[in-house]
């Protein structure tokens, strides 16, 4: 009988540990709201003419203000403004992207620190500094993109720089996005091959970022990636350049394509520009290649960029007027051309995708909005809602 009890006992709490199980399997929460930061152009290594009372303010200063901003995210409620997680308390940020130009150029007569302090200054604010966690408790992703000027210093400018070349910025951005068996340093790196192109999977959403912007070079790559991406799946692209590219940034067409101060053409995009001879021509033909990609992949739904230094959310047409992608430009902490003027006017982008729905909401911040009480809750600016099916 005391045998008998025994098993029943036992296939009592195997039984009762079988439906607890189950019961934990079911109470965990499906994940459906994710929330990422948008900025770009740091620009270490030059200072602001004014920043909260100072004057000749350093970057460094100015990119630890705006991330001591954003690490007061998780305590502000978003506005009820009908976007993605109206009226909710932020709580999480999953991810961080930044646009490019952490190093600004090191042109001597702007007299600019090299590439390497401009590096350690980054890595002090950002990749130190951010406290954010994601919806789990881990600490928010960042991913990045190099800029022109990060490209510059690794390869040379035609404006006179000292030294010649520092490859930092670029090298460790490599090392971080790419995650090398062994990893580059600025005197192994080999331009030529390694290169900033790669992809993530977030929020159901396939994230292209790559180096500069969309060229032939860059879309062989993205061809390739994208035979992987169920056509269902949307993607969005981010760059450092506009979709309106800037024809200066293509490799020189004259001569022997070399940079020179003659031509002044950057040669940080490796397609030769087509359209002619000089920059001051639009870079039309490469715009059409891009716009032709665009069509064949329709499941491109938006483009998030840097350079123009300007918080702006608008629909790329294309150069025949005959393309519609949701766009967002970054505002820079040190060159905007808003908020450069008017420091109240700086801002980054907080972002909130609904996985169920395929929505995103972007929404402007202002975090410097009163410069003589630097810890001013965030206010709220424009919001963008991008439709992702």
């Amino acid at each position: 009988m005391l045998i008998q009890k025994l098993k029943y006992a036992c296939i009592a709490a195997l039984f009762l540990s079988a439906c607890s199980k189950k019961n934990d399997t079911a109470t965990e929460p499906e994940i459906t709201s994710y929330q990422f930061v948008f900025t770009s152009d740091s620009h270490y290594g030059i200072t602001r003419p004014a920043f909260q009372g100072a004057t000749n303010v350093d970057a460094h200063v100015v990119n630890a203000a705006m991330i001591a901003q954003m690490n007061t995210l998780p305590t502000l409620t978003i506005p009820d403004d009908g976007g993605v997680n109206a009226g909710k308390k932020i709580g999480s940020v999953d991810f961080l992207f930044h646009g490019g130009d952490i190093a600004n150029r090191m042109e001597t007569s702007a007299n600019v620190q090299l590439a390497s302090k401009s590096w350690d200054q980054f890595n002090t604010d950002f990749l130190q500094g951010l406290t954010l966690k994601n919806n789990t408790g881990g600490k928010t992703q960042l991913f990045l993109v190099p800029g022109n000027h990060d490209v510059s210093n690794t390869i040379g400018y035609y404006a006179a720089m000292s030294p010649l070349t520092d490859a930092t910025s670029l090298t460790n951005i490599y090392n971080l996005m790419l995650n090398p068996a062994t990893p580059k340093t600025p005197a192994t790196l080999n331009y030529a091959t390694d290169r900033v192109n790669y992809s993530k999977d977030l929020a159901g959403i396939h994230f292209c970022f790559i180096q500069m912007w969309p060229d032939s070079a860059v879309r062989i790559w993205m061809n390739k990636d994208l035979q992987n991406v169920a056509a269902t799946t949307p993607v969005i692209i981010v760059a450092h350049d506009q979709p309106a590219v800037v024809s200066n940034h293509f490799t020189n067409p004259n001569g022997t394509f070399n940079i020179n101060n003659t031509d002044k053409f950057d040669n940080v995009l490796d397609e030769h520009f087509k359209d002619g001879k000089v920059t001051s021509i639009t870079a039309a033909i490469e715009q059409r290649a891009f716009a032709a990609f665009l069509k064949a992949h329709t499941n491109i739904k938006a483009y998030f960029h840097g350079h123009v230094h300007q918080s702006q959310y608008y629909t790329y047409a294309g150069p025949d007027n005959d393309l519609a992608l949701p766009t967002v430009g970054a505002d820079s902490p040190m060159k905007g051309l808003q908020s450069m003027a008017d420091e109240t006017k700086l801002t980054f982008h907080f972002g909130a995708i609904d996985t169920k729905t395929k929505t995103m909401t972007i929404r402007e911040c202002y975090w410097d909005s009163t410069p003589t009480a630097p810890s001013t809750p965030i206010k709220w600016g424009n919001l963008f809602t991008i439709k992702l099916n």
